[in-house]
């Protein structure tokens, strides 16, 4: 059984993609985090950094103690090798995968994030930040599109790289980012939202976080507003 300390991100969505997509049993552990409970201590035993998605495989192929994950990334490369799914054993393959994984890690994400924060959430629009970020999005959605080219998937077959992309394009109308400017990136979007346990992954959305709320005044306190020296306590 896998725990799964999660909340309707996309960095969430990448996880119970590959659960449902692989079979895996999961518990899903709600944290809302325009609530603070990501700063709960119990939470912060297996997440750190106080971020989700965090999960706990209670029957480790080692046998031993349950293992806590945090970092999507992670999560993904360690589900990919207790499942044998969604990685190639082929070096190659499976080289390229984990390329890809890690471009989304340190570009995707955190670009189309901070895109999302300066467009979307920031108090005082800056065009500057605004249009660096927009810019950069495009710029990785041109990237991604190019790899697309002939190819069905990032890494040919559909894998872990695919997952973790996708929750970062389902929200390209915020991103400023139109679909049809990246013909091979619209063909490979739609289907993969087309898969089953796609489906059922985001299905998750509407039972746990129908009326997200990052917009209220102390959701927006509590997720922008943290240092070393001012985290919420929660008991």
């Amino acid at each position: 059984m896998i725990d799964l300390y999660y909340w309707t991100t996309p960095n969430g969505h990448k996880i119970t993609m590959f659960l449902e997509e692989a079979g895996l049993d999961y518990r899903l552990i709600p944290i809302n985090i325009g609530k603070g409970e990501q700063f709960a201590p119990d939470f912060l035993a297996v997440a750190p950094n106080n971020r989700i998605p965090a999960i706990v495989d209670q029957a480790p192929a080692d046998g031993g103690q349950p293992i806590s994950v945090f970092e999507s990334g992670a999560i993904l490369l360690y589900l990919a090798e207790k499942s044998g799914k969604f990685l190639s054993s082929d070096l190659r393959v499976r080289t390229r995968t984990l390329e890809w994984l890690f471009w989304q890690m340190g570009g995707l994400g955190p670009m189309a994030g901070q895109n999302h924060h300066f467009g979307t959430y920031a108090p005082e629009k800056i065009p500057y930040a605004i249009n660096r970020y927009v810019n950069e999005t495009n710029r990785l959605y041109g990237v991604l599109n190019k790899q697309l080219a002939g190819s069905p998937f990032i890494a040919g077959e559909y894998s872990i790289a695919d997952m973790a992309c996708y929750p970062w394009i389902v929200p390209h109308a915020r991103q400023q980012q139109k679909l049809e400017d990246f013909p091979n990136l619209k063909r490979w979007f739609e289907s993969i939202a087309a898969r089953p346990a796609t489906v059922r992954a985001y299905a998750l959305t509407e039972k746990i976080n129908s009326k997200p709320t990052i917009h209220d005044d102390e959701a927006r306190k509590i997720l922008f507003g943290q240092t070393s020296t001012n985290l919420p306590v929660k008991s």
